[in-house]
């Protein structure tokens, strides 16, 4: 089941919540339908991962539990706020210059979607629990109308 709330007007954020699945092409669907065309393609792929890795690895695809969807655009930003009802896990706590810093080792099974995420996401954080993860795209600047003749 999938719940929506109104799309965001200004500072207001919708939100999407579902039940915890891999069957994630109508949330996507939903959660780009006011994104450029030229940004759809990389945003799906990043989403996608945020959102597998809170129904698969936070709520262990357990439909009892839920995934929840905030988004909206402030100020030039389209922002995603993805949490789940899992135990959470440890983000790192170092800072890291470049998004292969995120890499695991070759012989790791998982991880490599926190590369793709930072890849992909101007800013990437989650909560000290581990439980929420907040992504933001910014857009590019718009053109100012010019008053020149």
């Amino acid at each position: 089941m999938i719940t929506i709330s109104l799309r965001p007007v200004g500072r207001y954020w919708g939100t999407i919540s579902f039940a915890s699945t891999l069957y994630l092409c109508p949330i996507l669907d939903l959660l780009l339908a006011e994104i450029p065309a030229r940004l759809q393609a990389e945003l799906r792929l990043g989403l996608q991962e945020a959102l597998v890795n809170a129904a698969k690895h936070g709520n262990n695809l357990d439909p009892s539990k839920t995934v929840v969807v905030r988004f909206s655009v402030i100020d030039n930003q389209y922002w995603w706020i993805i949490s789940d009802q899992g135990s959470g896990f440890t983000p790192s706590s170092t800072i890291n210059e470049e998004p292969t810093d995120y890499l695991p080792p070759d012989e790791s099974e998982n991880g490599r979607g926190l590369c793709l995420l930072h890849q992909i996401f101007d800013q990437v954080e989650w909560n000290r629990k581990g439980t929420e993860l907040r992504l933001c795209k910014q857009m590019e600047n718009r053109r100012g109308l010019s008053l020149r003749r």
